[in-house]
């Protein structure tokens, strides 16, 4: 049996702390969402493995070049990963990623925001392998994310009992 913790820990790669949230800012909502055999991820932007939001901060194609945002898509991942561990208790309850939404915050005319998810569907398939990992996937250019984050992605997993 696929042990995803140790996967992760092999490759060198740490789940972050719960995300510390600005003092003003309140979400009425949670992170994971269990409904039957599916849970339902909020949209996570990337952090630091202590929790804090990780930079760099702004639009991608003005100040934050592609590659820099497709490593923030990926610290992406592994905040989400770090969610459903939490709610779940173990990622080996993961069956299947159904799909995903990745947002990625443009400069105007910027036009690959595919590229950037890329960085997030990239580590999934080599934590969970391509017959767990793979998703349907959209990737789309926003004028603004929250907390000036380059990307936020949200997603939905099949689990087991």
């Amino acid at each position: 049996m696929v042990n995803y913790e140790q996967r992760l820990a092999a490759m060198g790669l740490v789940l972050p702390q719960p995300l510390k949230l600005p003092s003003n800012m309140v979400l009425p909502f949670p992170w994971v969402n269990v409904r039957g055999n599916r849970a339902f991820v909020s949209g996570h932007g990337p952090q630091n493995t202590d929790g804090t939001p990780a930079g760099p901060f702004g639009a991608v194609g003005e100040n934050i070049s592609i590659e820099e945002a497709k490593a923030s898509a990926r610290k992406v991942a592994l905040s989400m990963l770090g969610s459903l561990k939490r709610e779940l208790g173990s990622l080996d309850r993961i069956t299947g990623w159904c799909r995903v939404l990745g947002m990625v915050n443009c400069a105007p005319r910027f036009a690959n925001p595919p590229a950037v998810i890329n960085g997030f569907t990239e580590l999934i398939i080599e934590v969970f392998g391509p017959e767990v990992g793979r998703h349907s996937r959209s990737a789309i250019g926003v004028a603004g994310l929250p907390l000036n984050f380059p990307v936020e992605i949200e997603a939905e997993v099949i689990i087991s009992a």
